[in-house]
């Protein structure tokens, strides 16, 4: 977890406390939106559970944030202090890594079964 977060801080030029919100929400909204299989595509991502229930504990407040989707997952990373070139920048940063350590096949297989998720990468 600590090399994708270095990674997300170098390539996307966030502050590391923001950039660890941001791929927690980005493992929640996967593990929450995405399709069955994505459990078993975080299980081989070093942290990713944790980080995506420390997120998802963390909750999706406020009248947008309680949204699931797209428009849920923007509002939160918004909420952490990204704005919209960043939260595309992270998002490529973690689909990027999950290729690399679970496969591209099966990362493909979910981010083609969450519909418009295609756009950001």
């Amino acid at each position: 977890m600590d090399e994708l977060v270095e990674q997300v801080v170098g390539n996307v030029g966030i502050a590391r406390p923001v950039a660890e919100r941001a791929v927690g929400i980005i493992f929640d909204f996967l593990a929450t939106d995405g399709p069955p299989e994505t459990v078993k595509v975080l299980e081989r991502l070093p942290g990713a559970v944790a980080a995506a229930n420390s997120a998802h504990q963390e909750g999706r407040g406020g009248l947008f944030g309680s949204m699931g989707g797209l428009m849920g997952v923007g509002n939160r990373l918004m909420s952490a202090g990204l704005n919209m070139t960043e939260i595309q920048g992270v998002t490529r940063e973690v689909i990027a890594y999950a290729r690399e350590r679970a496969g591209e096949p099966d990362v493909d297989a979910v981010v083609d079964g969450i519909p418009g998720l295609r756009q950001f990468l």
